[in-house]
């Protein structure tokens, strides 16, 4: 007994500030016990300082008394050995009480809820309903516990045993059932909500999390204005439910107003439902980025959310701003790091990726699979696609994510066969899932797989029980389009069982431009034109189809159409980076300070080609101008131009060219850099807006087949 008194003082020692003096000279004293209330005093520090050895000593000296421990007691026992995270302890105290009451019961099951354990905790209703009716926290535990277990008989069973004990209107029970009903059927959340008779602010904000959850934000918007219009307090828990519903910039607007009389863009949390809903809704940037300054005690979750809110359309910022957090925020986490690598897969080059990847070593997360498929897609999307194969090989805990991953990458640069056989060794590992199948159609569509891509299509189905989706379907058809199959391809679309969309019609609109395909083109550009009336693809593409026809004239009305529409079509740009800078090129280059540098180099680059056999595709423009005009205007295409500035550069190119556009590249264009390849000697990498062209000694990656 002394040992144990001994310990248990020892214990107490390091927070003597939380208990009284006068208790840790009874617990340390031989020849005393503390008194109930001295015992359950240090129970419930024990409890609330997770201290196990103190709490099992003083059980200890509990059974030492007779008789056994009071129900008041062997409840703080058990709270204790739930606290601490030893169930089986609590479990074994419950079972030895002699007399349990409500609060046995009730501790006992949100501790199994808290835990998880929603099975266990659901079963210990009946054993207990026989001698207690639950109370208000007994049955919105149990019903956060059907909420978090997706178990909705179970949840309809509690509903109907607080209807019966009058604890429905209950505020505790009934908000716990809006939540419960979120997850199953909105309607009977209303239903619930209307028939309170008194409504809290944790009831509004149930409801209002509850439409969100539901996708219903006009509903989520209408509640709050009612409790605006009531005059109705609100907190941050009704506007984190209700930013993210806004579905306009000016609603948008409105909340934020409201936000700022009432000083809650100070909180990081809403501050953060701001950055996000702004950007969703493509606002201004320097809008919502005044927003996260404004905001107190950032987080590495707000970091992350203004780093993901301009990762895809303004990746320099986003840079940036993971500059300002290394120096400024706190340490970055798995998905900070993968936020990071996603922005580099938008840069020109894999030079941002390669300086990212030491830092993730450094940091710990060399071997953490989300961080590491970030850099296989962004290793993959920079052309470096060794260093994506690389980093997938030595990869121990791979997911699907992982091989959908390299199976993208793949068909991203045209090597269909290898994305084929890597998923072929992914299926002995895991389950392929709708997105593999994207990819993997993708692949057979870059790589003129025509009967592996139907043999595909028709696995996903008949093995794999994966009903294809639009995407599968925009692959299928390109596939079959690309090969010339255009009738069994326009029969593929007649026979979908959903609405075809944009992506659907365009690949049937290309592979009909062509092969030339006229009457089935026309259909195509109609419907594009329908479900995207802005735009300028459908007009573009069926006017060259006409001009390639020789139909001048219906070609130059459906430019005019476009123009009479305010349609404007996307011009060509090309990025290369040169001595770590990034230089942009238009058709032409009339703004770059060495234009007539690059003229110079390209002209005299233009005359070797031809002697190697480049012609100039003077069909591929429409204007009708002189023939000389025409071969002018191909030359001064945006990566031709980028190409010959970087041979004006030749130190600060090492290794390979690497050039970004942002459209299809062309025909002649494919042509000039093939040769160029060749007669310079060095590998090119064009980028386009579908797939990598890796061009080697006079031939490209693709086999011309784009």
């Amino acid at each position: 007994m002394m040992a144990a008194a001994a310990a248990a003082a020892a214990a107490v020692s390091s927070v003597r500030y939380h208990i009284p003096d006068s208790l840790l000279a009874a617990l340390s004293s031989a020849a005393t016990f503390p008194s109930t209330s001295s015992f359950a005093t240090l129970l419930h520090a024990c409890s609330r300082l997770r201290l196990l050895l103190l709490g099992r000593s003083l059980h200890r000296r509990l059974l030492l008394l007779p008789p056994s421990p009071s129900p008041f007691l062997s409840n703080h026992l058990l709270n204790m050995y739930a606290q601490c995270g030893r169930l089986d302890l609590a479990r074994h105290v419950f079972n030895s009480m002699t007399l349990r009451n409500l609060v046995s019961y009730t501790a006992l099951l949100t501790a199994y809820i808290h835990h998880g354990l929603h099975d266990l905790a659901f079963h210990l209703l009946p054993r207990m309903l026989p001698h207690h009716i639950p109370n208000e926290f007994a049955l919105a535990a149990a019903l956060s516990s059907c909420t978090a277990a997706f178990h909705p008989l179970r949840g309809y069973l509690l509903h109907a045993l607080a209807t019966k004990t009058s604890l429905n209107i209950n505020p505790f029970v009934a908000n716990a059932l809006i939540t419960f009903y979120s997850t199953t059927d909105v309607d009977s959340a209303w239903l619930v909500f209307c028939s309170l008779p008194t409504k809290t602010l944790v009831s509004y904000n149930s409801m209002i999390a509850a439409f969100l959850r539901n996708h219903q934000p006009g509903n989520s918007l209408t509640l709050f204005g009612q409790m605006h219009r009531a005059s109705l307090p609100f907190d941050r828990a009704t506007l984190l439910g209700v930013i993210p519903s806004c579905t306009d910039l000016r609603h948008c607007g409105q909340l934020h107003c409201l936000a700022i009389k009432t000083n809650s863009l100070l909180e990081v949390e809403v501050a953060t439902a701001f950055v996000k809903s702004y950007s969703a809704l493509e606002g201004d940037f320097d809008e919502y980025y005044k927003i996260f300054c404004g905001a107190k005690d950032h987080d590495i979750v707000s970091w992350t959310g203004i780093m993901t809110s301009c990762a895809d359309k303004e990746p320099e910022k986003a840079a940036l701003l993971f500059h300002q957090l290394r120096h400024e925020g706190p340490k970055p986490d798995r998905y900070t790091f993968s936020i990071a690598v996603k922005v580099s897969a938008g840069f020109a080059t894999a030079r941002y990726c390669s300086s990212l990847h030491p830092l993730i070593l450094k940091s710990g997360f060399g071997d953490d699979t989300v961080v590491l498929n970030a850099l296989i897609h962004a290793y993959a999307r920079c052309g470096s696609i060794d260093s994506a194969e690389h980093i997938f090989e030595q990869l121990m805990d791979r997911d699907e994510v992982s091989w959908n991953s390299m199976i993208k990458a793949y068909a991203a640069h045209g090597r269909g066969k290898e994305a084929i056989s890597i998923f072929e060794d992914m299926v002995k590992h895991v389950a392929p899932d709708s997105a593999t199948f994207v990819g993997l159609l993708t692949a057979c569509s870059h790589g003129g797989l025509v009967d592996e891509g139907r043999g595909i299509f028709k696995m996903m189905h008949e093995v794999y029980n994966i009903s294809p989706q639009l995407d599968h379907y925009a692959c299928m058809v390109d596939i079959l389009g690309r090969n010339g199959n255009i009738k069994e391809a326009y029969d593929l679309i007649d026979e979908l069982p959903v609405r075809p969309d944009s992506v659907i019609w365009s690949a049937l609109l290309g592979a009909c431009r062509k092969h030339g395909e006229m009457q089935i083109g026309e259909k195509a550009a109609k419907k594009l034109m329908e479900l995207e009336p802005k735009n300028s693809i459908g007009y573009v593409m069926i006017s060259n189809l006409y001009c390639e026809s020789g139909n001048l004239g219906d070609g130059a009305f459906a430019r005019k159409e476009m123009k009479v529409c305010g349609v404007k079509k996307e011009p060509g740009l090309s990025w290369i980076e040169i001595a770590n800078r990034v230089h942009e090129f238009s058709a032409g280059a009339r703004r770059h300070p060495q234009r007539e540098l690059i003229y110079v180099e390209l002209y005299k680059l233009a005359e070797k080609l031809k002697e190697m056999g480049y012609v100039a595709q003077t069909r591929l423009v429409f204007h009708e101008t002189l023939e000389e005009d025409k071969k002018d205007r191909l030359l001064l295409h945006s990566e031709k131009l980028a190409l010959a500035f970087a041979l004006i550069n030749p130190s600060a190119v090492v290794g390979s060219v690497r050039i970004m556009k942002n459209i299809r590249i062309c025909e002649d264009c494919h042509n000039f850099i093939r040769l160029a390849s060749k007669c310079i000697g060095k590998e090119i990498v064009v980028r386009d807006a579908n797939r990598f062209h890796h061009f080697v000694a006079g031939v490209c990656s693709c086999g011309d087949y784009w």
